[in-house]
């Protein structure tokens, strides 16, 4: 570590708890079904080196079925094993008894996440590690408190604490060399945007119209397409596809461009976009250039409408190593699920993928460092959720709000488990009180991660 700095950090105290959350409509993607989850909500004491003593907090859904897609993992087993690694978490980060900045913390402590995950499958019985991205997941919660005491504690936004006044180490510690002497404040803002548009999610199993719908739920919420575009404003839809049936996924796209057109054109909205997001279910690069080509012959306009396509192929870049830029000549083709670190963001651009979802599952430090490296080798950069509810929306909206080229946030509790919003909508009203599309981003401009 270099010369202590007064705004370094020690951790005090960790507490983590768990928060069961229902879903009011079931969410399906790549082919599976969840309808409930459980939230990590952390909070983390910490002092800097003037005793000043801050709280920070963090918060993510368990996220399993998502993170830890398994065969011979039961959904019980690897959301049981995900909340263990969160409590012997805990315990690490609260060991860490060094003075440093959150960058440092998380990126020393990172280093046994792949030991701990190993350890905790066999204490809970699991027939197989933790996946990396698991353990991502699990440890965000944390890596977002510490972010959060640390501008707490110094009474600054965290995103203005990103600069050579603040930081150890340059980029080319924690990337490589073609960093060397920047620092994070040269690729995020000193200012959230003020508004940014919401990607609202059309899950395989929502009803488009009122005759997709068995049985209304009757919460007051809409329940169709067209419902939530009249009642949201909304103009970016992302849309759920199967990636193994052609004609279902032809005819989904379809379908909602139909819907979307008869709905925008009722409130005189001429533009909106797409993305698509087949969860990896594509067998081959072959199966997403027919789907574009017959789009493109069926329906031109909602192929001019894609804005980006979001990890059509599997995650394991090196078992499926597909030559993306064939589909990344017509639309930018972005590394979701296999992101889990620099080699991995490297990897995907050898092979030609064009874009980086960044997500704040994935931990703050890991997003703030993969949405550098995409801006450096001019990537498509967009934020996406894990049907992040309340504290969780407001923390991945913010890493949206502060990074330069990123256009839209995803945020789709709104639609599946809105109940942790309830208390966060009194105080930012803006960011979940939607009506013309976007979410009011320039309020997540407190201390700590803003809000």
């Amino acid at each position: 570590m270099g010369k202590g700095k007064e705004t370094d950090i020690r951790v005090v105290d960790v507490v983590v708890e768990f928060e069961p959350v229902e879903f009011r409509a079931p969410l399906k993607f790549g082919g599976r079904v969840i309808d409930r989850t459980d939230l990590i909500n952390v909070d983390v004491t910490v002092e800097n080196r003037r005793k000043k003593r801050a709280s920070g907090s963090g918060s993510m859904p368990v996220g399993n079925i998502w993170a830890w897609p398994s065969d011979v993992v039961s959904a019980e087993q690897s959301e049981a094993t995900m909340k263990r690694f969160a409590e012997r978490l805990a315990e690490l980060v609260g060991a860490y008894s060094e003075f440093n900045h959150p960058l440092d913390i998380v990126y020393q402590i990172s280093g046994e996440y792949e030991h701990l995950g190993r350890v905790v499958a066999e204490e809970c019985g699991a027939p197989e590690p933790m996946p990396t991205l698991a353990q991502l997941v699990a440890a965000s919660p944390f890596d977002a408190a510490l972010h959060d005491g640390f501008g707490r504690a110094n009474d600054i936004n965290s995103y203005n604490g990103l600069s050579e006044e603040f930081c150890h180490h340059d980029l080319a510690e924690y990337l490589d060399d073609q960093f060397a002497g920047e620092y994070l404040d040269r690729y995020t803002l000193r200012e959230p945007k003020p508004r940014m548009p919401l990607y609202h999610l059309v899950g395989a199993l929502d009803p488009l119209t009122e005759a997709d719908i068995e049985r209304r739920i009757e919460d007051g919420l809409p329940e169709t397409l067209g419902e939530w575009i009249a009642a949201d404003g909304l103009t970016h839809l992302k849309i759920k596809l199967a990636g193994d049936d052609l004609a279902w996924d032809l005819d989904r796209v379809i379908a909602v461009e139909d819907v979307a057109a008869e709905a925008q054109a009722a409130r005189g909205c001429r533009e909106w976009f797409y993305s698509l997001d087949f969860n990896e279910k594509c067998k081959d690069v072959e199966y997403l250039l027919e789907f574009l080509a017959k789009l493109k012959e069926r329906r031109p306009q909602a192929y001019e409408r894609i804005q980006y396509i979001e990890q059509p192929t599997s995650r394991d870049l090196r078992a499926y190593p597909f030559d993306m830029r064939p589909a990344a000549a017509q639309k930018p083709v972005v590394i979701d699920e296999a992101l889990t670190d620099y080699d991995a963001l490297l990897l995907a651009r050898e092979q030609g993928y064009t874009g980086v979802a960044l997500k704040a599952c994935k931990g703050h430090t890991e997003a703030l460092l993969a949405a550098a490296a995409a801006q450096k080798y001019g990537m498509f950069l967009c934020v996406q959720d894990l049907s992040c509810p309340g504290y969780s929306f407001l923390h991945s909206a913010s890493l949206a709000a502060r990074i330069p080229t990123v256009a839209a946030i995803e945020g789709n509790a709104r639609q599946y488990c809105p109940g942790p919003n309830a208390r966060w909508a009194k105080l930012y009203p803006g960011m979940f009180e939607i009506t013309d599309g976007t979410v009011q981003t320039g309020l997540l401009n407190d201390v700590g991660l803003g809000f």
